[in-house]
């Protein structure tokens, strides 16, 4: 992969109202992070706005820091990205990794669950991974309390990937400082966001996406019903990964979201064996993945067209969210057509994608 074009993805992702999608479709449009560099400004232009694209400084810097940090740069379509995730147009526009990238070969599983998990919970989610990771698969995780922990520990000899909702260069939580290092040596870290990029909550629904894509199974042990593991395991679902829960009493608030999912058609998993025996189903099954933006022919593109859809979509769309399809309907147009004018009405900084294939009017502060 050329250093241009590692330096030009960094560039357009952290570049205002360019996202995960919104970079999908540039290069689907343009083919490289280079030539869409070139020629995003121009298609904010036509509605009136600027676009600033991210400085080289800018994009050097986090190389750099990435390289401080000992950790290398995985961009989409380039060598060593996971080919799981270049199935999904919401994917990464970039990756960085530290440790065993090869880990990404494996079959995958994901372990969520509770931070504030029970003794019983953690202790049996250890096992459960070692025996796993002993059967071949590797696990992954969000490096964060309790299950999570628990997970990354069992299957530290075998293969364990965390992904983590900050910088590559930030440990946290701190008290998982000497679980990260042994990571870092033995296993995989994968982070999204730039180095030096402290943790917040809006970035672990994004973290999550990541744990679910990857994934060919998704295991929830302890799990409150309003959760991040439910929301990672309804991301899973709509992936097509295979969803199994650990039950648990009726009385334990932490078994709730496992119990809810059980009631909702989740596999209902009591031994390692179970787990085994569902993803080796699984895998011999193909996996059925969601038809992909980037393999559209974005060339052959009407300008005078997009232009009249762009107003017209303006006029339907209000503050509050509105499903994409629903709008392509009400446009009577194709969903080409429709991606091709919300990409420029992104690039403007008039509309803003939301999860659940939904978009709505950005606020604008002048």
């Amino acid at each position: 992969m050329r250093d241009d074009e590692i330096e030009n993805t960094i560039r357009l992702i952290q570049t205002p109202h360019i996202g995960p999608i919104t970079f999908t479709l540039l290069l689907a449009r343009y083919k490289t992070a280079t030539q869409a560099v070139k020629a995003a400004p121009a298609l904010a232009e036509r509605r009136g706005r600027k676009l600033h694209i991210a400085s080289r400084d800018i994009a050097q810097k986090i190389i750099a820091d990435a390289d401080k940090a000992q950790a290398r740069i995985l961009i989409k379509g380039g060598p060593d990205y996971p080919e799981t995730l270049t199935h999904f147009d919401d994917a990464p526009a970039v990756l960085f990794a530290k440790g065993h990238i090869s880990l990404l070969q494996k079959d995958l599983l994901a372990v969520v669950g509770a931070r504030n998990a029970s003794t019983n919970a953690m202790k049996l989610t250890s096992h459960w991974t070692k025996i796993l990771g002993e059967a071949g698969f590797g696990i992954v995780s969000g490096l964060a309390r309790g299950i999570d922990r628990a997970a990354h520990i069992g299957s530290l000899a075998t293969g364990t990937i965390g992904v983590i909702g900050c910088g590559i260069d930030i440990i946290y939580p701190q008290n998982n400082a000497d679980l990260y290092h042994e990571m870092a040596q033995s296993g995989l870290i994968l982070a999204e966001m730039a180095p030096g990029t402290k943790p917040s909550p809006r970035n672990f629904p994004a973290r999550n996406r990541i744990i679910a894509s990857l994934a060919k199974g998704v295991i929830v042990a302890e799990a409150a019903i309003n959760s991040g593991s439910l929301i990672t395991a309804r991301e899973a679902i709509e992936r097509g990964a295979e969803i199994m829960a650990i039950p648990g009493a009726p009385t334990e608030k932490r078994a709730y979201g496992a119990n809810h999912l059980i009631k909702d058609g989740a596999h209902l998993v009591t031994s390692p064996q179970d787990v085994i025996d569902i993803m080796h189903s699984a895998i011999k099954e193909p996996t059925l993945f969601p038809p992909s933006l980037q393999n559209e022919n974005l060339d052959d593109i009407d300008e005078e067209m997009v232009t009249a859809l762009s107003d017209a979509v303006m006029k339907i769309l209000t503050f509050e969210a509105t499903d994409i399809d629903e709008l392509t309907r009400q446009c009577h147009v194709s969903a080409k057509a429709m991606q091709i004018a919300l990409l420029d009405l992104e690039l403007a900084g008039e509309v803003q994608r939301l999860s659940g294939n939904r978009i709505c009017k950005l606020l604008k502060i002048e």
